[in-house]
């Protein structure tokens, strides 16, 4: 009997989400028909209140709103100067999301005044937000358009649960909404500033329209920019609510250069390219490794690991360098639970160790083009990287399931920084296919990459 293997949808390869962990056939079904059947709530160290603090933090529940936009949004509402409101978590557009901001400035009015957002609460602190200034998120997520009746489907995702806690874990993948959930191009954007070329990098975020993305009211402006490449022609033509892209062009029709057209845009939001593009390479590493046959689940010399607490989150950013010295220690203490294994979020202090992880990172930097000494970025170094690590695989919460009319209710809590969509894309399986008979599968793994 020869074993399934399941592929991901193309738009996901692109990502560098390549495989699934699970074997299990999963059950297909939708999981953002509407934002209301994606509820997430940030569980957050919250600032201390003292009522003389110069800070204010804000609690909010959003319908449909991007992180930056929003934060932009409550700047304009609040008078404030652009960029000034911060936050500790980025959360889903499409979704209803429970989360903090804080700003140094007055008490907001009762109604914010910004359609779809509600303010729950706002009080005075000493300190501000700052990012990952939180433990995680919680999770509701109705999935719907099921190919069979939900209890059915809720016993198929029970086998999937199951086979993950065999395995130890579901891979600590970023998923598609790091890359943008209406036009992944972040990473494209972050390459071009990785490779020291800010010219292209405004290029592609004005550009870019990826094959297979979603229709947005500014495709046609992009296009036609593309092609003119007059500035201030794109701002008669780009629709009013593109704020970032028309911060751009404004600079560029003055006669600025693109490198001080890009600063034009907040700190956070560069950031986000350069984390996005660090995002990409972490996929690929993972998911290259898993094709090699490396194990996902303990340490190789070469590798490293990251100790965590009782409570299972990571106690420190600092990992711990895996050698033939000490290789059986750190396997036994990742086995015990008392570290997990990391990945590179490369950075230009990310070194590339001998022996085959360090040959694996090797060649997935030299398939993107990029030496991590690019992420100095001489040419922007406020946001220059020196790199961090990432588990590789995470435990599997608790996670309950509920059967209703024609969908499934999913509810689970995952630490900060590990997302939803890739837990659940493990039980859905989205456009996976077994081929011409049940044992025998037409789609394979890509295949591994030659390491010289």
């Amino acid at each position: 009997m020869v074993e399934p293997v399941w592929t991901p949808p193309a738009a996901e390869r692109e990502l560098g989400l390549e495989f699934y962990r699970t074997r299990t056939p999963g059950v297909p079904g939708r999981i953002k028909a509407r934002a209301d059947d994606f509820h997430v709530q940030e569980i957050s160290t919250y600032p201390r209140p003292d009522p003389s603090g110069a800070f204010v933090v804000l609690r909010v529940a959003s319908r449909d709103w991007e992180q930056h936009e929003l934060a932009a949004a409550l700047a304009r509402r609040l008078r404030l100067p652009p960029h000034s409101v911060k936050w500790s978590g980025t959360k889903d557009r499409r979704a209803v999301a429970d989360r903090l901001f804080s700003y140094a400035g007055s008490l907001p009015p009762a109604d914010l005044g910004l359609p779809g957002v509600e303010l729950r609460e706002a009080y005075r602190a000493r300190e501000g937000l700052v990012l990952g200034h939180h433990y995680g998120n919680a999770f509701e997520i109705r999935v719907s358009e099921l190919d069979r009746p939900a209890e059915a489907a809720v016993a198929a995702y029970r086998e999937t649960e199951a086979e993950l806690r065999e395995l130890g874990g579901f891979p600590n993948l970023f998923g598609p909404q790091r890359f943008g959930e209406v036009r992944p191009v972040t990473h494209e954007v972050g390459r071009a500033l990785i490779r020291g070329d800010l010219a292209g990098a405004v290029d592609v975020y004005l550009t870019a329209v990826p094959a297979g993305a979603s229709p947005g009211s500014g495709d046609a402006a992009r296009r036609a920019f593309a092609e003119h490449r007059d500035a201030a022609r794109a701002l008669r033509e780009f629709p009013s609510e593109y704020r970032f892209e028309r911060a751009l062009l404004e600079h560029l029709a003055r006669g600025h250069p693109p490198e001080r057209a890009f600063r034009a845009l907040s700190r956070d939001l560069r950031l986000l390219f350069v984390h996005a593009f660090q995002a990409l390479l972490f996929n690929r590493w993972v998911s290259r490794r898993e094709a090699l046959g490396l194990p996902l689940d303990r340490p190789m010399a070469g590798d490293r690991i990251l100790r965590v607490g009782r409570d299972g989150t990571v106690r420190s950013q600092e990992p711990v360098p895996v050698d033939t010295d000490n290789a059986r220690e750190c396997t036994d203490l990742v086995s015990r639970g008392g570290a997990l294994l990391a990945g590179p979020l490369v950075g230009f202090e990310t070194g590339v160790a001998p022996g085959p992880v360090g040959e694996l990172l090797a060649a997935v930097l030299s398939e993107e083009g990029v030496d991590p000494a690019g992420f100095r970025l001489p040419a922007a170094p406020e946001v220059a990287s020196r790199g961090a690590w990432r588990p590789v695989v995470l435990p599997v919460p608790p996670t309950a399931l509920r059967a209703e009319a024609t969908a499934v209710e999913f509810r689970f809590a995952l630490p900060k920084g590990a997302y939803a969509t890739v837990y659940l894309r493990e039980f859905l399986k989205n456009g996976a296919t077994t081929g011409a008979g049940a044992n025998e599968p037409t789609n394979t793994r890509s295949p591994a990459p030659r390491i010289a």
